[in-house]
């Protein structure tokens, strides 16, 4: 059950776990599709040569039921809000993270890009054209050492002010705002996105977060994929979302 103090957390912290909101049938068949999509074999560690493998986006039946169970739609319309997000056609894409003493070439703090300008550059905008939420679902168990996403708790808050004046495309230029970002946003506390499979992660998508290394014994298999609005923040609002209303306290210095 989705709480009202989840939503509060949510708010203040950026981030929101649901444990359990993919049931395990679904969790294990898109496991296996995954690993077939790696090319790696489940039961032969010598086939794990890489640190990271990626897999674009899956549209199968596992994939679209994993991204729309009953659970899920009731998590969007709490925090996107009825109506203001568009149903998953699938998930993607798939950083699949195997244990190795080699540098991943991938872990660094940054936000999310949610449009791009008509050259194609990466651009985040205030209203946040083109990402509701950003959202981490767990297909393996992922503990401390298994190179768990690690989020700055509340991090969202000091982004928002440096979008003041960007609200619409093309926004502010990716590479950059996170470069700042980063700086801002120093301070906050880390916390690991840690749990089982079919446990889902969604987050506000101001939230900076990062990869890691895997120094753990089992392969870590998750998705980061966005969840799309269908129009961009109201930050007018009169009754705001409470990814509305996030962005309106950092503004308000709140």
């Amino acid at each position: 059950m989705f709480s009202d103090a989840d939503v509060e957390r949510f708010v203040d912290e950026g981030f929101v776990h649901l444990p359990g909101a993919v049931p395990e049938a679904v969790t294990a068949a898109c496991r296996a599709e995954l690993w077939q999509a790696s090319g790696c074999d489940p039961e032969d560690p010598a086939t794990w040569t890489r640190p990271v493998v990626r897999v674009p986006g899956l549209s199968s039946a596992p994939f679209r039921e994993a991204a729309n169970t009953d659970a899920l739609h009731a998590a969007y319309d709490r925090l996107a809000g009825e109506g203001r997000w568009q149903a998953p056609p699938g998930l993607g894409t798939f950083p699949l993270r195997f244990p190795s003493s080699e540098d991943p070439g991938d872990a660094g703090w940054h936000l999310d890009a949610g449009c791009t300008d008509d050259a194609g550059g990466y651009r985040v905008t205030l209203r946040s054209h083109g990402r509701a939420l950003l959202m981490l679902f767990l297909f393996t168990d992922v503990a401390a050492a298994d190179a768990p996403t690690r989020i700055r708790a509340g991090s969202h808050r000091d982004v928002a002010p440096l979008l003041a004046g960007f609200s619409e495309p093309p926004g502010r230029e990716w590479f950059d705002l996170c470069g700042e970002a980063v700086e801002a946003s120093a301070h906050r506390p880390v916390v690991d996105a840690v749990g089982r499979a079919g446990d889902v992660f969604l987050c506000h998508p101001f939230l900076v977060h990062t990869a890691q290394p895997h120094h753990g014994s089992a392969p870590r298999f998750i998705a980061q994929p966005p969840l799309a609005p269908t129009a961009p923040l109201d930050l007018r609002a009169s009754e705001p979302t409470p990814v509305e209303r996030a962005v309106q306290q950092a503004l308000a210095g709140a």
